[in-house]
């Protein structure tokens, strides 16, 4: 995505002309303007300055963001050592509209406060006024004529954008200020022509009717309470960037490097991949990197909002902008300038508020026309009030407080605003928003689906037992385990590889080493053929005892993962390895459930194991046996009942994730899943997946209460300022408290949104529960398929094997037998319990003898 700065906007019709213009670019394939950061965001081939040329033809300026960036120095390229720019972002956290603002308020009031005084004060209330204003109703008018004019120049913003947007043929807020100040004004003006000329006809009578129905100080007011609306929204919208600002700051200045042996503080632009950078107690580390040398304790609350802190030694990762509270660390640089995980955060951040979410369609569809509609409206009450006999004076007053009473910019802030603020508190708790969409989404979703290693679990298991079979040596076992899963990067092989080098072992070398997906593996060593994975694997090559497998049954409902190993001749024996379930998964479990969402398990391992974990859990439906590659389907399935939440970490995730509804990646994975998700929480903590969908729902709950406000003023405003309920309840609206009113609209929008800034998204309070009519397992479990052997004697030729088949097959449970009349064997495969006496009858009544399991 491409980032753009947009000056000229005023309101969400701007907004909805910008957009316009820059879609109807060839090449551009979406776009989205934020009238909250007078930004904008392009996706595309569209070169920038055809882009930035379409802009400028509808009347904005725009410029790239990138322009903003550091151009001599920089960072350095990992690939030639060469400088690149990095993010300047002092520029970012400058607010230069508000002083603006402020000094044309200042100027505004100091003008508008003797004007009010003459025009009201003495007017009304008889207030003493210089000699010269003294009964003077034409000097009065002159007065009031340069005042206002004088606040009209200070103001000509208005007039300057307002007009503009005319001759566009895209009329906006700045245009309905403006023709409701001028409307004033140019009304005033001829009627202080008039009173002259009553004057100098000596008619009193009709003076000081004329002086009565002059506008000036409307004129004025109107646009000094518009000013005061502007600057509070400023504000405000300042307010709503803090998080993001706050990001900001954190970037470091300098570093501290080691060149020639010697410490060197330089500013943070010369620091290339590979440097070597000292970070003592209580610095701030300046760049991403990983330790080489000492160690010490530093404090990630700054990206993750653990404030915790985290021992780091040789070899350990480090992130620019954490602290180092304790130690001496020497560390290499691995990642500089927007690359590093603070830049990415902030980007994150900032590209998310200029994408659009879903539910401002509506404004935005609304914003499109609203005010020519309005422009139309003022006309219309202008003609009808005429038409029924009133004066043009009334009539006037009536369209004018049309016009500066609609307020397009409550609409075109709605939900930018609250995104923004939604966004940063997801930051501040380590929950990232990729987009705005994601931030809308996530709240809506039925169904979680977690992936167990590494997010239910640790993702750190341990060898909890090994298990030779007969004959077979503990030492050739682990040197066959050993020698195989040194090649292999899942993570139950590391927990066999950490327990070897345990033991003071070395792996074997082996040869012709393949990854079975989802299996096992397989290799040659010392060329002989060795096997490692789950029983169906080792079953297609060996005979595996029936003890073997009752205690890999054992292991399974225990949690535990039994790892099947043999070599080309026999079985050797089961390694036991187990995961531990993270602290606070139950309690996420739990949080997500009470929110009427339907918590689904997915793994890789078989059903006991899986079922025993999913119990410790609490999960509603566990999905065992599901290899990499059918992680997706398995997603697809879920759609079928519901929009889908899927939580992972591995890359073998990644296409799930991308499936899903809403991908929300565990931010110590991979960076293939961080990619591919939609969400990334930095803590990979399970619990801030409730409370993503928390903060969301309270995101989209703020957005809406925006929108009902901004259409509910409109729609009570607008027939008040037209004089609807004249007759109905002798209600009138002056032009000053319309523009009183439209001052305040978009402030009210802004200050509702920055409530969302008191929301705890970790208290479960208010959780409500969502209407979900998901109450058994949406995928059917799988039969679990056990096998045993048993001695069958008396069995001569192949018929004999086909009777002992047949009769066998006949039990229920009993999904196929095998039997073999040479070793006087039967393999029986089953997907329940079978009782030992139903396999004795069945075989003795086919005529043969039972001999018991093998």
């Amino acid at each position: 995505m491409e980032q753009y700065n947009v000056t000229g906007m005023s309101c969400a019709a701007c907004q909805a002309r910008v957009e316009k213009a820059v879609s109807a670019v060839p090449g551009v394939d979406s776009c989205a303007v934020s009238l909250l950061t007078n930004s904008m965001g392009v996706e595309g081939s569209a070169a920038p300055e055809e882009i930035i040329k379409a802009i400028e033809a509808a009347g904005y300026g725009a410029s790239l963001k990138n322009s903003s960036l550091i151009q001599d120095g920089g960072v350095a390229n990992s690939m030639n050592g060469e400088y690149s720019t990095i993010p300047n972002y002092d520029n970012e956290l400058k607010d230069l509209e508000t002083p603006v603002i402020k000094k044309r308020l200042v100027a505004s009031l100091i003008l508008l406060l003797p004007l009010m005084y003459v025009s009201m004060g003495h007017g009304m209330f008889g207030w003493p006024v210089p000699g010269f204003l003294e009964n003077n109703p034409v000097g009065s008018g002159i007065y009031q004529l340069i005042l206002a004019g004088l606040i009209m120049v200070i103001n000509q913003k208005f007039f300057i954008s307002g007009f503009r947007g005319l001759i566009h043929k895209a009329p906006n807020m700045d245009t309905l200020v403006a023709l409701g100040s001028a409307a004033s004004y140019i009304y005033s003006v001829y009627g202080l022509f008039a009173m002259t000329i009553y004057q100098l006809n000596g008619d009193s009578t009709s003076l000081h009717k004329a002086f009565h129905d002059l506008y000036f100080e409307s004129a004025a007011m109107i646009l000094t309470l518009i000013t005061v609306g502007k600057l509070l929204e400023s504000i405000s919208k300042g307010r709503t960037t803090n998080a993001l600002k706050e990001l900001m700051k954190l970037a470091p200045k300098t570093a501290v490097l080691i060149k020639d042996g010697v410490e060197v503080v330089v500013p943070i632009q010369q620091v290339k991949i590979g440097d070597r950078f000292v970070v003592k107690a209580g610095d701030n580390i300046p760049v991403d990197g990983v330790v080489v040398e000492g160690d010490g304790a530093v404090n990630e609350s700054a990206l993750t909002g653990e404030s915790i802190p985290v021992d780091k030694a040789v070899g350990d990762s480090v992130s620019a902008a954490t602290i180092n509270e304790s130690g001496y660390l020497i560390c290499e640089a691995t990642r500089v300038g927007k690359d590093t995980t603070l830049s990415q955060i902030i980007q994150m951040v900032s590209d998310a508020a200029a994408t659009k979410a879903p539910i401002a369609k509506i404004a935005d569809k609304v914003s499109g026309v609203f005010v020519p509609v309005v422009i139309v409206i003022a006309i219309i009450t202008f003609a009808i009030w005429l038409l029924v006999g009133q004066t043009f004076g009334f009539a006037l007053a009536r369209a004018i407080s049309v016009l500066v009473i609609s307020c397009p910019c409550a609409l075109g802030l709605a939900t930018p605003v609250a995104i923004m603020v939604g966004n940063g508190m997801g930051a501040k708790h380590g929950i990232m928003f990729k987009t705005a969409v994601s931030l809308e989404q996530t709240g809506k979703v039925q169904i979680v689906a977690l992936d167990k290693t590494g997010t239910i679990t640790k993702g750190e298991p341990k060898v909890l037992g090994t298990f030779q079979d007969d004959g077979v040596e503990d030492i050739d076992l682990l040197r066959v385990a050993f020698a195989l899963e040194a090649k292999s990067s899942h993570p139950l092989a590391k927990a066999i590889v950490e327990y070897g080098y345990s033991l003071g072992l070395e792996p074997s070398e082996v040869e012709s080493f393949q990854s079975l997906s989802g299996s096992g593996v397989t290799a040659s060593l010392d060329g002989q053929k060795i096997y490692g994975g789950n029983l169906e694997l080792i079953t297609s090559y060996v005979t595996v005892p029936q003890k073997a497998i009752s205690l890999s049954d054992r292991l399974s409902e225990n949690g535990e993962t039994p790892i099947f190993f043999a070599n080309q001749d026999r079985f050797l024996g089961i390694i036991s390895v187990a995961d531990i379930i993270k602290d606070d998964s139950s309690e996420a479990v739990k949080q997500l459930k009470n929110m009427g969402i339907h918590v689904v398990m997915l793994t890789g391992d078989n059903e006991k194991t899986a079922r025993a974990i999913a119990e410790d859990a609490g999960v509603d439906e566990v999905i065992a046996g599901v290899k990499p590659d059918g992680k997706e389907a398995i997603i697809q399935k879920l759609q079928e009942h519901g929009k889908v939440a899927m939580v992972g970490d591995g890359i073998n995730d990644a296409p799930a994730l991308t499936r899903a509804d809403m991908g929300i990646a565990i931010g110590a994975g991979t960076d293939v899943a961080i990619d591919a998700a939609d969400v990334v929480l930095m803590k990979s903590r399970l619990t801030d997946v409730a409370a993503a969908i928390r903060l969301s729902r309270a995101t989209l709950t703020n957005i809406k209460q925006n929108l009902f406000w901004a259409f509910f003023y409109n729609a009570i405003g607008i027939p008040l300022a037209a004089g609807a309920y004249i007759h109905a309840f002798g209600w009138t609206l002056n032009p000053m408290i319309g523009a009183a009113a439209m001052s305040l609209s978009s402030f009210c929008v802004v200050t509702n949104a920055l409530r969302l800034n008191l929301f705890n998204i970790l208290s479960v309070r208010k959780d409500k529960r969502i209407k979900n009519q998901i109450t058994t397992s949406i995928v059917e479990p799988k039969e679990v398929e056990r096998t045993m052997e048993i001695t069958v004697k008396g069995m001569m030729c192949q018929h004999c094997e086909a009777h002992v088949k047949e009769a066998l097959e006949k039990i229920a449970g009993v999904e196929e037998a095998t039997a073999n009349h040479e070793a006087n064997l039967v393999v029986i495969k089953t997907t329940q319990d079978v009782a030992e006496n139903d396999i004795k009858a069945a075989v003795e009544g086919a005529g043969y003898e039972y001999c018991g399991i093998h």
